[in-house]
C-alpha cells in the first residue's frame, strides 16, 4: 500500500474517532458488543526538529521530523490488539524479513490470561533493551542515542510476557505493556521468538531470495515502585550478514538497565551493551548510558545523557567514542502538577527539549556521532 493512501485511511479513522468521541471521554470510546465491554483508543504523537552542526562542514539549519505517528489500542474482556504506523517512514521495504513494511510500527493482537500470562503475535518491540522499549514520546533527551541500534528493534512473532508478579501488588496491567511503562513492584518477563530482526541496525537486510533465520530473545526485570527498576535482557538473531559477502556470524545481545526516580524530580539511568556479530562480522562493541534529569522549576526540567562504547573488530584498531547530549525540557502546558513517573508522561503530551550534543573519538557502532551539534526538538502528543 502507498504511503499517501495509508495518510488517508488514517486521517479518515481519525476524523471518524474525533467526530464520535465525547470530550468528555477524550479520545477514547466504549461499546458493548453482546455481553463484552470494549474500548478503542485513538493517539498520536508528532516531533519537529531543527538541528545545526557546529563541528564540521554542514553547519547550515535542518529542519525536520523524527517521529509522526498515529494508532488505536482495542481491549474487549482479555482480548487485546494494538496497530500504531509512522509516516515518516519508508514503506519500499519489500524484502524486509520482518514481513511488514517500516510505517508499521506496531501490529499485534494479544490475550490476557492473567498479569503473569500476556501472549502477544503479530509486529512487536522486542524485549531487548530498556532504552529502546521506553516511548519516542517519553526521551529524556532529543535523540535516543546511538545503542538503539544494537537492540533488536521491532519484530514480527510471538511473546509471553508477564508484570507486577511476586508482591501481593495490584498494579495495572492491561496486557499491552512493552518495557516498564508504568511503577510496580515485584518481577516481570517477556520471552519471544521472531523471525530475523532486520530492523535492528545491527543486523542485514535479506535480499529477495534469502532464507531468513529466527531470533531468540528474553528478558527478565525487577521493581520497587518509583525507586527502582532492574532488568536483564538478552538474544540471539542467526546469520546476521544474510547474503553478505562478510563473515556470517550470529549476532548476540547482553543488555543490563537500571531506572530510579527518587526525590522531588530526579532520575538516574543506567544501560550497558554488550553485543558481538555487528551485521555479521567477527567484532564486539560495548556502551555505556548513563542518564541524568532533575527539575529545575515546574515548568523546566534538566536533561543530561552520556553515552560511551568501545568496539574491536578483527584485522582493525580498537575504536572508542563518546556522544553527549546536555540541556533542558521546558512544558509550557504542564496537565499534572505531580513530578513522578506518571505526571512527566503526562506533561509529555507538550514539551520543548534543547540539546547541546558534544561527540568524542570514534566509535565502529551504527550511528554514532562525530560532530557537535545543536539540537532542539518540539513535541505534541494526545
Amino acid at each position: 500500500m502507498k504511503k499517501n493512501t495509508m495518510i488517508k485511511l488514517a486521517s479518515s479513522a481519525a476524523a471518524v474517532l474525533l467526530a464520535t468521541t465525547s470530550a468528555n471521554a477524550g479520545y477514547t470510546m466504549k461499546k458493548k458488543v453482546g455481553d463484552a465491554d470494549t474500548k478503542l483508543t485513538f493517539f498520536g504523537f508528532s516531533q519537529i526538529n531543527a538541528e545545526v552542526e557546529t563541528q564540521g562542514t554542514d553547519n547550515n539549519l535542518k529542519m525536520g521530523a523524527d517521529r509522526i505517528r498515529l494508532g488505536w489500542k482495542y481491549i474487549s474482556g482479555p482480548v487485546r490488539g494494538k496497530v500504531f504506523l509512522d509516516f515518516n517512514q519508508d514503506d519500499n521495504d519489500e524484502n524486509e524479513e520482518v514481513g511488514a513494511n517500516r510505517v508499521i510500527k506496531d501490529a499485534f493482537i494479544a490475550y490476557k490470561f492473567s498479569d503473569a500470562a500476556v501472549v502477544k503475535a503479530g509486529v512487536i518491540k522486542t524485549p531487548v533493551g530498556m532504552g529502546f522499549t521506553i516511548p519516542g514520546w517519553n526521551l529524556d533527551v532529543v535523540k535516543r542515542a546511538f545503542d538503539k541500534q544494537l537492540a533488536f528493534e521491532r519484530g514480527n512473532g510471538i511473546m509471553i510476557s508477564g508484570r507486577d508478579m511476586g508482591m501481593g501488588n495490584d498494579a495495572k496491567v492491561n496486557g499491552l505493556e512493552m518495557g516498564h511503562e508504568r511503577p510496580m513492584q515485584g518481577f516481570g518477563y517477556d520471552v519471544m521468538i521472531a523471525n530475523q530482526t532486520t530492523r535492528s541496525g545491527a543486523v542485514v537486510e535479506t535480499t529477495t531470495g534469502a532464507t531468513g533465520d529466527n531470533a531468540y530473545m528474553a528478558r527478565v526485570h525487577y521493581d520497587r515502585g518509583e525507586a527502582l527498576h532492574l532488568e536483564v535482557s538478552a538474544g540471539i538473531s542467526p546469520n546476521a550478514a544474510a547474503d553478505a559477502t562478510v563473515d556470517k556470524e550470529d549476532y548476540k545481545v547482553l543488555n543490563i538497565g537500571l531506572d530510579s526516580h527518587f526525590g522531588e524530580g530526579k532520575n538516574v539511568k543506567a544501560e550497558y551493551y554488550d553485543v558481538s556479530g555487528v551485521k555479521g562480522a567477527k567484532n564486539d562493541v560495548k556502551t555505556l548510558a548513563l542518564t541524568y534529569t532533575q527539575y529545575i522549576t515546574p515548568n523546566l526540567e534538566l536533561a543530561i545523557k552520556t553515552i560511551s562504547g568501545e568496539s574491536t573488530k578483527v584485522g582493525t584498531t580498537d575504536k572508542s567514542g563518546r556522544n553527549t547530549y546536555a540541556g533542558f525540557n521546558y512544558y509550557p502546558n504542564k496537565v499534572s502538577k505531580g513530578m513522578n513517573r506518571g505526571s512527566k508522561r503526562k506533561n509529555n503530551q507538550h514539551v520543548i527539549k534543547v540539546n547541546y550534543l558534544a561527540t568524542s573519538g570514534s566509535l565502529d557502532s551504527p550511528k554514532f556521532k562525530t560532530n557537535d551539534a545543536v539540537l532542539a526538538m518540539y513535541q505534541f502528543k494526545f
